[in-house]
């Protein structure tokens, strides 16, 4: 049988062929070839052009990086930093720098920063201090497997030469609280401490830990017995454990205070004040006069004295015991 035909007189099914002068005489679908006598790519088409070697420009495949060649331009790939000029503006820090300092003080709440000659990291613990076992989500946490760390760094650092303690905690675990004021108070370095909203339960171990203590005058400080939540059982050896743990408390808190153990016991064991609880809630100037807390202050009053421990221009040594003012 005869095959039918289409205008340009073939087969239907079989590739066309263009007869046409000039044109491309391949069949439909093979990578056309433009002609030999033009200055464009006499390549086939999905190679990679080749510029005229005319042009100052790329002389190089698509997709490799450009060099300029025009004189007094950059001669590199583009991409690549440029150098500063040695006369020229003052160098800016490098981004990932700003960009770690960002992350550090997003997942730590914690920032290093630099007056003057002297260096100083920034350690905030707010929410509950975590412990052993994981609060849930929505409670304002600060995770003490992220501070002891820290603590350690800033000993050890050849940079950093002073510690500022941002508190504003409820309390959280017990013995958590207990480890990391243990190592601000062992730590050479010199430390200063900064109440702020409050500083309650195990707060107040953490907040006399370091070597100089400061309260807002507007925040509180609460002192109550040691507690536990979930299943305890009524038996001798029970409140045997829970006294023995409000002893490492309070003499803790007696050793790094001017408050003597007797008081510190009579203001946790108040009756009187609290409705549903055991205990005292001092205001900053009733902390400062039992002799909890060194000074009544705001930041900038605490960062002047973190500053005179570094100089040498503040003692080191914890003030004297304060009068204390008689109970009406």
């Amino acid at each position: 049988m005869k095959k039918a035909t289409q205008n340009n007189n073939v087969p239907i099914g079989d590739p066309p062929f263009d007869k046409t002068p000039g044109t491309n005489n391949v069949p439909i679908g093979d990578p056309p070839f433009q002609s030999r006598g033009t200055s464009k790519n006499n390549v086939p088409i999905g190679d990679p052009p080749i510029r005229n070697q005319a042009n100052r420009k790329n002389n190089v495949p698509i997709g490799d990086p450009p060099f300029d060649k025009t004189p007094g331009t950059n001669n590199i790939p583009i991409g690549d930093p440029p150098e500063l000029d040695p006369g020229g503006a003052e160098e800016m820090p490098a981004p990932e720098e700003s960009g770690d300092a960002a992350a550090q003080m997003r997942d730590m709440g914690a920032i290093t920063v630099k007056r003057g000659d002297h260096i100083i990291h920034c350690l905030t613990i707010i929410g509950q201090i975590e412990g052993h076992y994981i609060l849930p989500p929505q409670n304002k946490t600060t995770k003490y497997e992220h501070v002891i760390p820290q603590l350690v760094a800033i000993e050890e650092s050849l940079d950093i030469e002073g510690l500022v303690i941002i508190l504003n905690t409820v309390g959280g675990d017990v013995e958590a609280g207990l480890a990391i004021a243990e190592l601000i108070a062992g730590m050479k370095k010199p430390t200063v401490s900064l109440v702020l909203g409050g500083g309650h339960s195990i707060g107040v171990p953490l907040a006399v830990s370091a070597r100089r203590s400061f309260i807002a005058p507007s925040a509180t400080m609460t002192i109550h017995p040691v507690r536990m939540s979930g299943l305890v059982l009524g038996v001798p050896q029970t409140f045997s454990y829970f006294q023995k743990m409000q002893e490492r408390i309070t003499r803790f808190v007696m050793q790094n205070s001017d408050i003597s153990a007797a008081r510190f016991n009579k203001l946790m064991l108040n009756t009187g004040e609290l409705v549903t609880d055991v205990g005292t809630v001092l205001d900053g100037e009733r902390a400062v006069n039992e002799g909890l807390i060194d000074n009544i202050g705001g930041l900038s009053d605490a960062l002047a004295c973190l500053y005179g421990l570094i100089s040498g221009t503040e003692s080191s040594e914890k003030p004297a015991a304060k009068k204390r003012k008689p109970k009406k």
